[in-house]
């Protein structure tokens, strides 16, 4: 893997990393960030970088995670290095592959966003069970792996920040997202339980739970896109980056940002279960929406 040369970058505000040129002999912060080849992964990815952490980016996509890789060397020049790092996190092992790749590099990462998700809308079937196994692979196994393995390195130095992107679905189990929401909430509860059991050594642990947010996850018309936008349904990854980020480092738990996030499951609640069955028929079971980061 390749990487810039490195200068002088700083900050005083605790939130930012305080780093020195190359050849200085002080650590540098480093942020391990997946999916980070477009969307909220790659809006973590230049985030952290504007607060002077070089950058680890993990991808299925080896094309574009090459283009982001070399996108945010030429936005932040020598001040942060990037290594770009091509894995499939639902393939057993992956998480331990990374851990060595980065004892080998030399690397300890002081914050880690387990962003890389997958979406589909459909009524389970033995048909697209292999994608509801590979969900579970990666939202389950590979964020508790991940989690765990850097955690354990965290947690020996006494500080360090994971966060792990669950969904406002955590908490709608609805018709089509059987397997979706049923992944989030692990994810919510796990963060919230595995919080307890890391802040004590100085290493916090926050799990955020997103409304829509406008990326390439969700596959919608660009006219729907900018009138959901427009009427505040889904949020830009700017936005919502900026407020994770914000919550990590001032180290709560959980975080669920935005109205949506109180008013939608409140009303699906509300809903009578014979009309969810009657709806998932008439638009869901007819649709086919996934989508992997």
């Amino acid at each position: 893997m390749t990487d810039t040369n490195t200068t002088q970058f700083s900050g005083s505000d605790p939130e930012h990393a305080s780093v020195t040129g190359a050849g200085s002999g002080a650590f540098r912060k480093v942020a391990l960030i997946t999916g980070a080849s477009s969307g909220m992964g790659l809006e973590y990815a230049r985030q952290l970088a504007a607060r002077g952490y070089d950058l680890i980016i993990v991808s299925n996509r080896k094309e574009e995670l090459e283009e982001a890789a070399e996108a945010l060397r030429k936005e932040f020049g020598g001040g942060v290095r990037v290594w770009s790092l091509f894995r499939d996190l639902a393939a057993p092992g992956a998480a331990e592959e990374i851990l060595a790749w980065c004892d080998a590099e030399g690397l300890r990462p002081d914050v880690l966003i387990n962003n890389a998700g997958m979406f589909f809308m459909e009524y389970l079937s033995s048909e697209n069970l292999p994608k509801a196994r590979t969900m579970i692979r990666l939202h389950v196994e590979a964020v508790t792996e991940l989690s765990v393995l850097f955690g354990e390195r965290m947690k020996a130095r006494g500080s360090g920040y994971i966060l792990n992107v669950s969904s406002m679905t955590a908490r709608i189990p609805a018709p089509g997202i059987a397997v979706y929401s049923s992944s989030k909430a692990y994810l919510r509860c796990f963060g919230r339980s595995f919080s307890y059991e890391m802040r004590p050594f100085g290493v916090s642990v926050t799990t955020v739970c997103p409304a829509a947010i406008d990326t390439g996850l969700y596959p919608l018309g660009e006219r729907l896109r900018r009138f959901l936008r427009s009427v505040g349904i889904i949020r830009s990854p700017q936005t919502f980056v900026r407020k994770a980020l914000r919550a990590m480092f001032h180290r709560r738990r959980v975080v669920s940002p935005g109205l949506m996030n109180i008013l939608v499951p409140l009303l699906v609640a509300l809903l009578p279960a014979r009309l969810i069955d009657r709806l998932g028929m008439k638009w869901i079971n007819r649709a086919d929406f996934s989508r992997k980061s």
